[in-house]
């Protein structure tokens, strides 16, 4: 199987569905944070190993704990989910820490800093032409 195949990426988001499902519902640790969502799943093409992108909505503290709490109930969610999917072999799951939200978001909140100080800037401008071009 290869890795961008038809059966691969079906593959990788019925892991996702099924481990964001597992997370939400069944594990019951208080380590991992409320606001925990499954970003991407990459399974590998012999099914032997699983990169499970993680984000966690919360500060540094939150998302180190609900990573750690994640690794330590790694052999459970591996049993449920050889337990709700039908694979041949079931994988094992690497955790991953996924901040690209996070990075966008204040990539788009420094755009939107810039794009309101040049609107502050060039406002002026507008006014004073405006002014100068009536006639009564």
């Amino acid at each position: 199987m290869r890795k961008n195949s038809i059966k691969n990426t079906r593959i990788n988001g019925e892991v996702q569905k099924e481990l964001s499902k597992i997370i939400r519902e069944e594990i019951k640790d208080p380590r991992i944070h409320p606001m925990t969502s499954v970003m991407a799943v990459e399974v590998a093409p012999d099914l032997k190993t699983c990169k499970a992108f993680i984000s966690v909505l919360g500060n540094e503290e939150a998302k180190q704990s609900t990573i750690k709490g994640l690794k330590n109930a790694e052999g459970y969610i591996r049993r449920e989910l050889a337990r709700t999917l039908n694979l041949r072999n079931t994988p094992e799951i690497r955790f991953i820490l996924d901040e690209s939200i996070e990075y966008g978001v204040n990539m788009s909140k420094l755009i939107d800093d810039v794009m309101m100080k040049d609107a502050k800037t060039s406002q002026p401008d507008q006014e004073e032409k405006s002014g100068d071009g009536r006639e009564e």
